[in-house]
């Protein structure tokens, strides 16, 4: 039996939490040996199988009143011990710190370490700290997996030869959702709350929409990041006396219901890794104008007037444009919302497992050469 093991922070709702819980759960259900190695845990987490299990590999309580290197060596530690217990055929690391974590305690070691990129990677590992691990470490991994072409682009080549591009895989709720026989007149849109998504581009340019089509509105379900988005929201519908045409609804579990009602999808993020709420969107048949933002995530699942339309980033002319474009020509919305439909065929959970098996088999393989 093939023993696998992922390494994070820990298993609170977000992107890289759903897909290690997920994929987690399916190794386990295939007869693998499943270990999952955090830091710590949250009050509200994904849920994993029984047959999963999981490890605390994170600091003390008497280790938190310890100093900063201190700390940081403990963990790794820590993580090396967990390697050394368990001999894992293979560890996958999802996340910066945990990539670096992972590759300094079994980099060295029998056991083959991938690596797995999240997010954008200008601004999150072209520091002259990271470029500095980025050099010592990212050699020592077996292999990595990346979202999109452009976060692969970015690093060396001895990262790009040994990595492929998996997509996050789509919860199954959002797949096969029938459209409604008759849309409101509203604009969605479902996310955090949070600065780099740029949602207060979205409701200044509704507003502008709102001056055409006045019987439109807007609805945004995402909970509270508490960056101060959420304030800056607030104080943009307060300021233009919009508390009639634009709500912002909160958290929902029943995004499968409530988004495809809208007309049209909204997506203004700035940056990203490779967005859920698009996909989810998609997999609704949803028609969407996108931002076309780095590190490339829209335009890797998206084409330009076949399946959403594509605009830049931080652009509110073009996003004005896009949204009464779709709203005017709804033979044309609809078309591109049925087309976004096809992106389930390729990131069903599924699919999208049998291409990690496949991967890490391959590294497993590789290294008992």
């Amino acid at each position: 039996m093939k023993r696998i093991a992922f390494h994070l922070n820990c298993l609170a709702r977000g992107g890289a939490e759903r897909v290690v819980s997920n994929l987690a759960n399916q190794f386990a259900k295939e007869g693998y040996e499943v270990y999952i190695a955090t830091e710590w845990q949250e009050e509200d987490e994904y849920p994993i199988d029984d047959a999963v299990k999981r490890i605390h590999v994170g600091l003390t309580e008497e280790d938190k009143k310890k100093g900063r290197v201190t700390q940081f060596l403990l963990r790794i530690k820590y993580l090396k011990k967990f390697v050394k217990e368990y001999k894992p055929d293979v560890l996958i690391a999802f996340a910066k710190r945990a990539n670096y974590r992972a590759l300094m305690a079994a980099g060295n070691m029998k056991v083959p370490v991938v690596i797995s990129i999240r997010t954008d990677p200008k601004g999150h590992y072209d520091s002259f700290t990271d470029k500095i691990q980025n050099r010592w470490l990212f050699p020592k991994a077996a292999g990595c997996v990346f979202q999109t072409k452009g976060q692969k682009e970015f690093f060396k080549p001895y990262l790009q030869d040994n990595s492929k591009i998996i997509l996050n895989p789509i919860n199954p709720k959002y797949i096969g959702v029938e459209a409604p026989k008759e849309r409101e007149k509203s604009v969605v849109h479902h996310a955090r709350l949070v600065d780099f998504k740029n949602q207060p581009m979205l409701l200044r340019a509704f507003i502008r929409v709102h001056e055409t089509h006045p019987d439109y509105v807007l609805r945004l379900y995402g909970d509270d990041s508490h960056d101060g988005t959420k304030e800056i929201l607030e104080k943009i519908i307060a300021d233009n006396h919009a508390e009639n045409y634009i709500f912002l609804m909160g958290g929902s579990d029943s995004l499968e219901k409530e988004i495809p009602k809208g007309s049209v999808y909204a997506f203004t993020s700035d940056w990203e890794g490779l967005p859920n709420s698009l996909l989810e969107a998609m997999a609704m048949g949803m028609p969407i104008v996108a931002t076309d933002c780095p590190c490339g995530g829209p335009a890797t699942v998206m084409t330009n007037e076949v399946d959403g339309l594509l605009i830049p980033i931080k652009d509110e002319d073009a996003l004005v444009a896009g949204i009464n474009r779709l709203i005017e020509n709804r033979e044309f919305a609809e078309c591109l919302g049925n087309n976004a439909r096809n992106i389930a065929t390729i990131a069903n959970g599924e699919a999208v497992f049998r291409l990690w098996k496949a991967f890490l088999e391959d590294v497993i393989e590789k290294n008992k050469k």
